[in-house]
Formats: structure tokens, sequence, C-alpha cells
């Protein structure tokens, strides 16, 4: 049995060249920080988790849900009310978008403040601000999605301010829209914009971010410069 699963693991390894991928994943260099400066390293790696949360849980509410003005909001209390645990799974789904979106911002501070989007770094910097503004994309589009009241207004008020942009603005909003008006046309477009196109550029983002991220290595912690004499 063992021998077999030895062969087994050479006949993978040798046709996939799993190991290589390994060493570069997960044996690489990882500059050590010290202090409460290290937990600020884990920015990264918690934003990509709660992605994935999202993903689960958004894939197990869209089940359930239903896109349509006449049935919508009556499919988010049927989830939150009769489905097993879909209470838990939504809250957890919609807090996590906000808990989302404060993690990437605080990521990106650290990226800032410690100088890390400098050579040879900016091309994953750039495409860490594209990220960025996918996330907030996502939790816009999500927020009309239980077409409540709230939802509504909510929504009327971001796709205004979107029409305020110079040229492209009145462009911009009857994109949104689906029309010159909020309405029914609305729902379906925000959802097949939540749950298809704007994952999909995340998962594509994020490809390109992780690639980066490996290919250049993770930045050394910034050190104060030493005054001359002064001891190391």
């Amino acid at each position: 049995m063992k021998n077999a699963l030895i062969l087994a693991r050479d006949w993978i390894v040798e046709r996939t060249g799993f190991d290589r991928v390994w060493e570069v994943l997960f044996e690489r260099h990882v500059p050590e920080a010290k202090g409460p400066a290290a937990w600020l390293y884990t920015l990264g790696s918690a934003s990509l988790f709660v992605f994935l949360v999202q993903v689960v849980t958004g894939s197990l509410l869209a089940m359930n849900y239903v896109p349509s003005p006449d049935h919508a909001y009556d499919s988010v209390r049927f989830i939150g009310e009769k489905v097993l645990c879909g209470s838990f799974i939504r809250g957890l789904h919609h807090w996590g978008a906000s808990f989302m979106v404060v993690l990437v911002v605080a990521h990106m501070l650290r990226i800032y403040f410690m100088g890390s989007y400098k050579y040879p770094r900016e091309g994953t910097w750039m495409v860490g601000v594209v990220l960025l503004l996918l996330v907030v994309g996502l939790g816009f589009t999500g927020y009309l999605l239980p077409w409540d009241q709230k939802a509504y207004w909510a929504t009327a008020v971001g796709t205004n301010i979107a029409e305020q942009t110079p040229f492209i603005g009145p462009l911009v909003a009857k994109v949104l829209k689906g029309s010159s008006e909020l309405g029914a046309a609305t729902l379906p477009r925000f959802y097949a914009l939540h749950v298809l196109v704007l994952p999909a550029a995340m998962l594509l983002g994020l490809g390109v971010h992780l690639f980066l991220v490996v290919w250049h290595g993770i930045s050394e912690p910034p050190e104060r410069a030493r005054r001359p004499g002064e001891a190391p």
C-alpha cells in the first residue's frame, strides 16, 4: 500500500510539477517582521480569506434568491426564516462585505506607509487599486439585492452620484439602471454584475496580483536609518 502511494505521488509530481509549485508558493522567503508590525503582513491573506467566505456564502444564498422585483424581497425573507442556517449565512455574507472593504483598505494603507508600492512592485500596487474598486463595486451592487426601501433609496443615491461624473456620468448611470430611471430593469442588472461580472474580474485580478506577489516577493519591513556612530 505504501509503495502504491509513493508511485502515485511520483506519477503526479512528474506530470504536473506540483513539487515546484509547492516550493514557489509555500517555501519562498517571507520577510521577518517583529512586534505588532508582524500582524500588518497578514492583512492581504485575511482579505483573500474573507473573499473566499463571500464566494461560498454568496453561492449558498444564490440557490434560493430570485432576482425579480416581484419576488426578490420575499425570497430574502424566505432565506432568513425558512432555509436551514439561512439567517446565519446571510448575516455572514452581509457583514463579511463590510469587513472585506475594511481589510482591503487597511492592507493598502500598510503597503503605502511602508513603501511597499515602490520599485519593482508598482504593477502589484496598481492591480491592488483595481481590486479595491472591484470590492467597492461588489458591495454597491449587492446592496440593492434585498429590494427593500433602504436598499432602493441607497442605490438611487449611489447612481445619482455616478451620474454627476463629467462627460460619462449620464451614460454610466444609464448602464447601471438599465433605463433612465431606477426600476425593474435595474435589479437583474445589478444581480448579474454582482454574481457574474465583478467576481470574474476579481478572480482574474487576484490571479495577477498573487502572481506578482510571488514573482517579486514580499517587501522587507522598513528600518530606521542609524545615525553615525550608533550601535546596531
